[in-house]
């Protein structure tokens, strides 16, 4: 029984269930109907009252499954103007439309894809629309499924909009991209429709025009929308990149600001427009994103749609139908099944409550449905309180840049009227400030030329960026010409200015007065006639004898009155006179201030192009420095890559010679530091940086190179590790210019590194040099040291001894005797300081010999190898001290007349050949562009030049000191004349014999030497395979290469003497 009871709720429940479907079917076939008449291949706008029942029915049913179903089956394929009517819909469902209407689309993107495909493909005027209406659908429904947080109709506040953008700068300027690009869509679609309705008859008045603009609603209210979004991202970006790295942006932002410019006032002229949609207007110029306050002069453009006629129902079908009339069931009495029938009805309880829970279940059905048709009606009131909002926001803005715009035009007239007050005490400043600007000028044109001199010798290729930097200097100078005129003209027109002020504050002045002393006298007419009316009122009661005087007084009142209203009149004449001039003043005035805004625009201009101009000339620096650093990388790659050349083993270098490049190389590091530092500070002057990166990178590379020739002489350890620096050196380097050439990373270039490597090169060849320790037995090394030094000794001990000499002299002789003697000694003395300088500049032509070509030997080796030239260098040494020895001697003895002044000139010439000898030995090996080797030459002619001295002293003294027979033969007889000349014939030619005889015994002497000389002094060092000073190379190479003296006994060591004192 209890199941039979309950079969009349079971049979209700369907019979709800009935009206729910019943319902349902209402709805898909008013959706069905809505579409159908909305998207048709009729060239007519589509209706809004179609379009607004598809939304509201994607906001019942929350999504747009039903339209997606119904569009499916639409032949889009079919006609161009039912697909451009299918994108207009979508678009405002995408808009207006539930959210979830986007998932919905995003299934059938491809779909939207394909149409715009084809019909892009077909050269149909409303096919062309259809390609471009689809690309921007789809990138619409991308943009919006990637970014949530921004709505379909992009109505979404600013701080949304950060939110959206975040706080990486990388995902701000992918976002700014993004809108760029969602732009471009809308306005590319928006010109070809206006370039279709200027090369067609439609125009805005015909259906075939409004079914192409009908879409350009909503086209406009996403490029309002899209534009601001675009001035706040722009405005972030440059708040943190610099502005060079933005300006393809701003570029791309101009081009789209007009675009759209152009399309809204087009839009605007339109008639039909203007009925459905207010277009905001944009501003005059696009914002200036280089300087931040701007934003604030940003105004949001704010589209209004005007609220809508209530729409005539066409088809008598309601949106949401709810008439009682539609529901018969709520008036009848619930019918009973035939179980009622049978049984009777059940217990009167159960029948109650069943009718009860009927009743409820349509009375919750009924306010379901009028829930969703107050919810429709509060979503269109919210919508149209949306767009009064909106409207009343902008006029706010309006008025607020209104207000401010007054703020500043108040404040600009009167900074302007104390800049015209102070005209005549700045106008010193301003010459001062141009002539400035002037030298400026004239200092960034010989820049440039210093620029062009230097960098011309660098590249052929830098030609045509100093051709631009010329360029660039003739457009300063233009400019600065420009600016002088400007600056003429601005102080003609404050000469005028001040002029015209002057006359009308003198003619005020006059009025002024004129109308303070006419006030005078009306007031002392008026106090003279309120003194008469009082005596008037205090005599009435005289009575008749004052009617006479009365009248009189009466008459010279109304003559007074006269005289007061011309005096008025003559005021108010003056008072329009003051006016008329002031409004001509006003007038005047006016022109002058448009005059100087022109002045001041043209002013700006110039500013600008100037800033252009060295924007233009920090790009040439910086392409320059580009240049340079590609130069220097190649140099130093060059060198990098003999480190593993086959061929450059062959090379080897000394550590002296390393050292020396080190050293260069460490102080260039520290000018391209210095020379960073200044191109940060200066940007517009990289002369500096230039020079000092030439310079590395050429010293970088000879190190690397020496130090890799280096390595190849030197242990293996030490060499794996030099070539190892040496790598490590050119890594750094080209890692430190790569940095200079990229404007990212151009702060933090840091030679440190750079540095660090080359001082351990610098420490591994300080390592390599030889120390002193390495010679340490007797051998030749070690002989030629203490030769060297027994020359000098034995130099300075005879100075010692001539300066004794010359004391002693000066004690015994007197007169002509002593005058020769100093002279002679003197002459010596010089001789003998000039040989002291020979041995210097010898000893050290030999330090740099054994270094230069000892390598990575030892002093001791190298002396070894090269044997037969270290002897010739000993026997130099020894014959140079001998000489000087037997200089002392002679001249001791021509001092105590115990001598010969032959024997002095025989001494001064040994000497010279001494010296001769010692310049050969060491010239032998020295390098031929040796500063050493031309000092040492320049010694050898000094020495030269003190023997031959020392030979015209001796021969000058001679020819005082002897007497000279007188030969008078007067007296003499023929025959005694015979005999004397028999004599003196027999005496020359015992004389000539002698002479003969001692020649030969001297022929004798020098072979002996000769072969004396050409013995070595120890045979382990012949044979030993490396060529001697005796070698072709040799000037003489018939005579033997060493000339040695045998050694002599020396006299008592005593300590030496300062020669030069």
């Amino acid at each position: 029984m209890n199941s039979i009871r309950q079969v009349p709720t079971r049979v209700k429940s369907r019979r709800t269930e009935t009206s729910l479907g019943a319902e349902r079917e209402h709805f898909d076939k008013q959706q069905l109907s809505s579409i159908s008449k909305a998207i048709n291949s009729s060239e007519t706008p589509v209706k809004e009252k179609h379009a607004r029942r598809i939304v509201l029915g994607t906001h019942r049913e929350k999504g747009a499954f039903t339209f997606w179903s119904y569009a499916l089956g639409l032949p889009l394929a079919s006609s161009s103007i039912l697909s451009w009517k299918f994108c207009h819909v979508l678009h405002k469902v995408l808009r207006d439309g539930h959210h979830n209407s986007l998932q919905d689309c995003m299934r059938h993107h491809s779909n939207i894809k394909e149409m715009g495909t084809l019909w892009g493909n077909l050269h149909d005027r409303y096919g062309q629309l259809v390609a471009l209406y689809a690309k921007l659908l789809c990138n619409k429904m991308d943009f919006h499924l990637k970014h949530t947080e921004i709505q379909p109709n992009l109505e979404v506040s600013d701080e949304v909009l950060e939110r959206t953008a975040g706080t990486d700068i990388n995902n701000v300027f992918q976002l700014t991209v993004e809108v760029f690009d969602y732009l471009d869509y809308e306005l590319k679609l928006a010109e070809t429709v206006m370039r279709q309705l200027n090369t067609s008859i439609a125009i805005s008045t015909t259906t075939s025009g409004q079914c192409r603009l009908a879409p350009l609603i909503q086209v406009i209210q996403d490029c309002s929308h899209l534009y601001h979004f675009t001035v706040k991202l722009l405005f972030k970006l440059h708040a943190c990149l610099p502005a060079d790295t933005l300006q393809g942006h701003r570029d791309r932002f101009h081009d789209q600001f007009h675009s759209l410019k152009n399309f809204f006032n087009k839009a605007r002229d339109m008639m039909y427009f203007k009925r459905l949609i207010q277009i905001p207007r944009l501003p005059d110029s696009p914002p200036n994103f280089l300087r931040a306050s701007a934003l604030a002069e940003h105004v949001k453009p704010v589209v209004v749609i005007p609220d809508e006629e209530p729409v005539e129902e066409d088809d008598g079908e309601p949106l949401v139908e709810v008439s009682e009339s539609s529901q018969p069931v709520l008036q009848s009495q619930p019918q009973l099944d035939i179980f009622d029938r049978t049984f009777g009805p059940p217990n009167g309880g159960f029948d109650e409550r069943d009718v009860q829970i009927d009743n409820l279940k349509r009375e919750i059905e009924l306010l379901r449905v009028e829930l969703e048709r107050i919810k429709a009606e509060a979503q269109r009131f919210i919508t149209q309180l949306k767009s009064q909002i909106n409207s009343l926001e902008a006029e706010l803005e309006e008025q607020r840049a209104q207000k401010q715009r007054a703020l500043v035009e108040n404040e600009q007239l009167r900074m302007e009227l104390e800049a015209l007050r102070r005209q005549s005490t700045e106008s010193e400043g301003l010459q001062a400030t141009f002539m400035e600007a002037e030298k400026r000028a004239q200092a960034t044109e010989m820049r440039y030329a210093k620029l062009k001199e230097k960098h011309a010798e660098l590249v052929s290729s830098h030609a045509e960026l100093l051709r631009k930097s010329a360029d660039t200097v003739k457009m300063l100078s233009a400019t600065q010409q420009t600016q002088e005129e400007v600056a003429r003209t601005k102080q003609q027109l404050a000469f005028e200015i001040e002029r015209v002020k002057q006359d009308s504050d003198m003619k005020l002045e006059e009025q002024k007065f004129e109308m303070d002393r006419l006030r005078r006298e009306l007031e002392e007419k008026r106090n003279e006639v309120s003194r008469i009316q009082g005596a008037l009122e205090g005599n009435l009661a005289a009575g008749q004898k004052l009617n006479g005087a009365v009248a009189a007084l009466q008459a010279e009142k109304e003559a007074l009155l006269r005289s007061v209203s011309e005096r008025e009149a003559e005021l108010s004449s003056l008072r329009q006179d003051s006016q008329l001039q002031q409004s001509s003043l006003l007038q005047e005035r006016e022109r002058s201030t448009r005059e100087l805004g022109e002045l001041q625009g043209k002013l700006q201009e110039k500013t600008s192009r100037e800033e252009q101009l060295q924007q233009k000339l920090l790009e040439e620096q910086f392409s320059l420095l580009q240049g340079t650093v590609t130069e220097a990388a190649a140099i130093i790659q060059d060198a990098a890559a003999k480190l593993d050349d086959p061929l450059h083993v062959r090379c080897t270098s000394s550590p002296d010679y390393l050292i020396t490049r080190a050293e260069a190389t460490l102080g260039s590091i520290d000018k391209v530091k210095q020379g960073h530092s200044e191109y940060l500070r200066n940007m517009g002057d990289a002369s500096g940086l230039l020079r000092a990166l030439t310079q590395f990178s050429h010293l970088t590379a000879d190190t690397i190179v020496n130090g890799s020739a280096t390595a190849h002489m030197a242990p293996t350890d030490h060499a794996d590790r030099l070539t190892e620096s040496c790598r490590n050196c050119a890594t750094q380097s080209l890692s430190f210019l790569h940095e200079l050439k990229s404007r990212a990373s151009l702060q933090r270039a840091d030679p440190a590194a750079v540095r660090l490597v080359v001082q351990r090169i610098l420490q591994l060849s300080r390592e390599l040099q030889p120390k002193g320790r390495d010679i340490r037995e007797e051998e030749l090394g070690d002989m030629v040291d203490k030769e060297m030094a027994a020359t000098s000794a034995a130099i300075e001990e005879a100075v010692r001894r001539i300066d004794e000499m010359m004391n002693q002299a000066r004690k015994d002789t007197s007169g002509v005797k002593l005058e020769v003697n100093e002279r002679i000694l003197n002459s010596c003395t010089d001789l003998m300081k000039a040989i002291r300088m020979l041995v210097i500049a010898s000893t050290d032509l030999q330090k740099e010999i054994v270094e230069s070509g000892r390598g990575a030997a030892s002093v001791k080796e190298f002396y070894a190898r090269n044997s037969r030239w270290t002897e010739g260098l000993i026997s130099a040494s020894k014959a140079v001290g001998w000489g000087a020895t037997q200089m002392v001697e002679s001249a001791d003895k021509v001092v105590l007349h115990m001598g010969k002044y032959e024997e002095l000139i025989v001494c001064s010439h040994e000497i010279a050949a001494s010296t001769a000898q010692l310049v050969a030995a060491s010239k032998v090996k020295a390098d031929f562009n040796s500063r050493k080797l031309t000092t040492l030459q320049q010694a050898s002619r000094y020495v030269n030049e003190m023997a031959a001295k020392v030979v015209a002293s001796t021969k000058t003294g001679q020819e005082q000191i002897e007497e000279k027979d007188n030969m008078d033969f007067s007296g003499m007889s023929l025959i005694k004349l015979r005999k004397e000349e028999m004599e003196s014939q027999v005496k020359v030619l015992e004389l000539e014999t002698q002479l003969e005889s001692e020649r030969m015994r001297l022929g004798e002497l020098r072979k002996k030497h000769y072969e004396l000389a050409g013995e070595p002094l120890e045979p382990l060092h012949e044979g030993n395979g490396f060529t001697s000073a005796a070698s072709p190379s040799s000037p003489k190479p018939s005579k033997p290469a060493i000339m040695k003296k045998p050694l002599l006994a020396q006299k008592p060591s005593v300590p030496p003497k300062n020669p030069f004192r």
